[in-house]
This record gives C-alpha cells, structure tokens and sequence, in this order.
C-alpha cells in the first residue's frame, strides 16, 4: 500500500490513478495513524512552498516525514521534491524538512513558470531503471532545487541546469509531475513501486 499525504495542496487522485492503473493499492489519507500502514509515502504538491511547508507542520507531517525516512521510501512530487530540500527562497526564506543537503531558488533568466515538456538527463538510481537518459517529463514550476552533487540524480536543462530528480537514503523526489508524463512517468512510478 502507497500512503498519498493529504495536507490539503497536490493533485491528489490523479496521482492515486496512476498508482492504480500500474496495479497497485494507494490510499489519501491526513491521518498519521492511516499512513503508517502504508509501505511506501508519496509526497504531491502544487503551490506557494511557505503554505505548504505550514501545512505540513500543522497536521505533524514534517516531523512524521523525518522519522518514517529512516526506513520508509518516500518518493516527493514537485514541490513534494522541494519540501525534502533545507530550505527555499520562495517568498521569503523558508525552512523545509532537510531531509536532501540543497536549497530552493527562483530561475532569473527565461519565462516562468518553466511548464511543459523536457528531458532528464545524468539518470543515476533505481528510480530510473530500465531509463536510457533523455526520457521527457511534464514540468510546471517556477523555483527549482540546488542541491548537492551527490544527492542528484537527475538533470535538466530551462536556462540553466538544475537538479530535477534528487536522492538520500529512502527519500526521492523529482521536479516533474510523473502522474502527468505518459510512458516515462509510469515507469518512473512503477520503479518506485518496487523499491526496498
């Protein structure tokens, strides 16, 4: 079972739908004692990363995120990657979980949103087994991860380069929304999906 955190930003059910459609169980849930039944947490988010960082405090999520990575795998969708990350510089300075080394910065060249479709490059983890390198994913996004070295395993090119998939330890995320990405998105999920 998938437990999908309901702090009240994220397309939610689409992402339940695709777990669905690739053959397994997932359940929305804002309750903490329904998700540690889960095997695996995903972590959506669409919107302002100071609400969502709010929110998660409120219903104790940041807190529950940090102790079930420890043995859980947790898999972060757009600003659920950017939640994972020290901190962000969306209005204002914000701290996020710390869970990934980095921050979060604005682009400053190029029309924002970044929206629509690109590729991930310099593929490195079993997130994206069986990927080539250059699969292409829908992105919608305004502010994108710096992150250390190390912990990305993913890039992509919108003016500059950025980190558009990063790792450590149990928890994943990826700037793009695989839910929205086709082939490649389900792959990606179905990795996820298998992951120990």
């Amino acid at each position: 079972m998938i437990g999908i955190l309901d702090y009240g930003m994220g397309n939610l059910r689409s992402v339940q739908k695709a777990v669905e459609f690739l053959g397994g169980k997932a359940e929305i849930s804002s309750e903490i004692r329904t998700l540690d039944l889960c095997e695996r947490l995903i972590v959506p988010g669409v919107g302002s990363f100071r609400a969502g960082m709010q929110n998660l405090q409120a219903r104790g999520f940041a807190d529950y995120l940090k102790r079930r990575a420890a043995d859980t795998p947790i898999l972060g969708v757009c600003l659920g990657m950017q939640f994972l990350l020290e901190e962000s510089e969306e209005e204002g300075i914000t701290s996020g979980l710390g869970l990934v080394k980095g921050r979060v910065v604005p682009f400053k060249t190029g029309k924002v949103p970044h929206m629509g479709w690109n590729s991930v490059e310099e593929m490195r983890s079993p997130l994206f087994e069986n990927f080539r390198g250059g699969e292409e994913f829908y992105f919608v996004h305004s502010y994108y991860a710096e992150a250390e070295e190390k912990f990305v395993i993913g890039t992509t090119e919108y003016h500059t380069r950025f980190a558009s998939a990063v790792a450590s330890g149990n928890v994943y995320g990826v700037q793009f929304h695989p839910e929205k990405s086709g082939e490649a998105g389900l792959a990606l999920l179905r990795n996820f999906m298998k992951l120990v």
